[in-house]
């Protein structure tokens, strides 16, 4: 069911950590916009993100059935002296969890997650704890967004991204519960922004290779000597593909995935869905043969 815009609680967080400027950045332009509420319709923002960075943390909790608490201090952040700020000895998807289970008050409505320092597109969705923040909220019945921003040169332009992120806050607030955007954003000045286009999740990947002797030469595997215990010890050598922070060559991909949007000046807005079941009637065909198959097998034991 979607939720009243107009009485709306969101909780931000992040995975570069509760201190990051992207984080400021978002809260600072959610602070104006609860700030624009009328008292009949309060608007209210808390923050609850990791203490330390959890960048590539996807959706991990870590082992919370080996501890009886989760560890969290206030913090003050320089310009939102409104806004309840809380840093966690916790992972992104933990600190959401928390947040909407109500460690921090009552149960949000909305989930914003970032402004990432660093594109997050392609395959590299999977793994980013921004996105998996969001993914891990809409488990539990919260629709959320995941902002990023593509690094390069100083100045990074945080307000673009936050003012866009911010904008999408009613299309998300009306839409069905559990509804998650991934929203990607050039480092550029408000009016240098060429506009948003619906992204889709190309190939781009952090890592185009892990390339060992048998496919290099001159940069074969190095093996850097043995162990005590006689095993060998030496390095992988990683091919970095287009979906790192900075965005890297997208030559290869369709101009409306979304790391080509963001490289031609583009936000890129995907909508998109966690874990569930696969009912698909190819998936179907295959539970039952893989079901025939394991019954008959056990049979004949």
């Amino acid at each position: 069911m979607a939720v009243s815009y107009w009485r709306v609680r969101i909780l931000v967080t992040n995975d570069d950590g509760v201190h990051a400027p992207g984080l400021l950045a978002v809260t600072r332009a959610l602070a104006r916009w609860a700030a624009d509420a009328s008292p009949e319709d309060p608007r209210q923002v808390v923050v609850a993100a990791p203490l330390a960075n959890h960048s590539g943390a996807a959706a991990a909790v870590g082992t919370v059935y080996e501890r009886e608490a989760v560890a969290y201090r206030s913090v003050r952040l320089e310009g939102v002296e409104g806004v309840p700020v809380y840093g966690l000895d916790a992972s992104p998807a933990l600190s959401a969890i928390i947040g909407v289970l109500g460690g921090f008050g009552p149960r949000p409505d909305l989930i914003v997650s970032g402004i990432n320092h660093g594109v997050n597109v392609g395959r590299s969705i999977l793994h980013s704890g921004t996105v998996g923040a969001t993914l891990t909220g809409a488990q539990l019945g919260v629709s959320g967004l995941a902002v990023s921003l593509r690094t390069g040169p100083e100045p990074l332009w945080w307000e673009t991204a936050a003012d866009v992120a911010v904008a999408l806050l009613p299309v998300l607030a009306g839409a069905p519960a559990r509804t998650v955007f991934n929203l990607n954003v050039p480092s550029v000045p408000p009016a240098a922004l060429r506009g948003v286009r619906r992204g889709r999740v190309g190939p781009a990947g952090i890592i185009r290779s892990a390339e060992s002797d048998a496919d290099m030469s001159g940069r074969a595997r190095r093996v850097a000597g043995t162990s005590s215990d006689g095993s060998e010890i030496g390095e992988i050598h990683l091919r970095l593909g287009a979906a790192i922070p900075s965005l890297g060559d997208v030559g290869d991909e369709d101009p409306e995935d979304d790391a080509s949007l963001v490289a031609a000046g583009f936000a890129s807005l995907t909508a998109i869905i966690g874990i569930r079941e696969d009912t698909s009637t190819g998936a179907d065909d295959l539970m039952r043969g893989a079901l025939a198959h394991l019954q008959t097998t056990l049979e004949a034991r």
